[in-house]
């Protein structure tokens, strides 16, 4: 069963015990994953920016749209329209195609994984989710690699607030690491 099916025949009813909502619409849902990379010292670099650019290729399926400077900041060696970072945006199919291959392979593929940190919540329930190494992928082969870069991965959700957004993660089956435990 995918994440998709499973989302509407066991966590939606879940979350509307849960949270008390009388119509199915005011469930919270996933409604869009955002991944992203900033070049940092990068910059100059073009083979660098190409190796982002075909690790989000393989990652998602698509092309990544490249971010740029707004304006000029001297002490960063950043000028006007200079490509500082790229971004992919996933909805509908690929997005929890996305989701699923997170849950089931990349996040238990982390180096020392104890648990996804709780502390990626925004107020209004959003997550997002920061990966050292781009290696943790299925897509990216360790033999292929020449340049090691993190990524960052944020989930959008139709939630309120940060106990609704964690309630849905953890019942789309997301291994977040026990309250007490602090990761060293």
């Amino acid at each position: 069963m995918t994440l998709r099916e499973t989302y509407k025949s066991d966590v939606a009813p879940k979350l509307m015990a849960e949270f008390g909502y009388k119509n199915v619409n005011g469930v919270p849902k996933v409604t869009k994953v955002t991944l992203n990379v900033g070049l940092g010292k990068g910059l100059k670099d073009a083979k660098f920016l190409e190796t982002a650019e075909n690790t989000f290729r393989r990652i998602t399926g698509q092309n990544p749209v490249k971010t740029k400077a707004r304006k000029s900041i001297s002490t960063f060696k950043i000028r006007e329209g200079m490509v500082i970072g790229m971004k992919v945006t996933l909805r509908g199919k690929r997005m929890w195609d996305f989701l699923e291959k997170l849950v089931k392979i990349s996040v238990p593929r982390i180096r020392d994984f104890r648990g996804l940190p709780q502390s990626g919540f925004d107020a209004s329930g959003n997550y997002t989710l920061g990966f050292t190494e781009h290696t943790a992928f299925p897509e990216i082969r360790t033999d292929e690699i020449e340049v090691i870069h993190g990524l960052q991965v944020t989930i959008g959700m139709t939630t309120h607030s940060e106990a609704e957004g964690k309630a849905l993660l953890k019942h789309l089956g997301f291994p977040f690491e026990k309250e007490n435990s602090k990761s060293k």
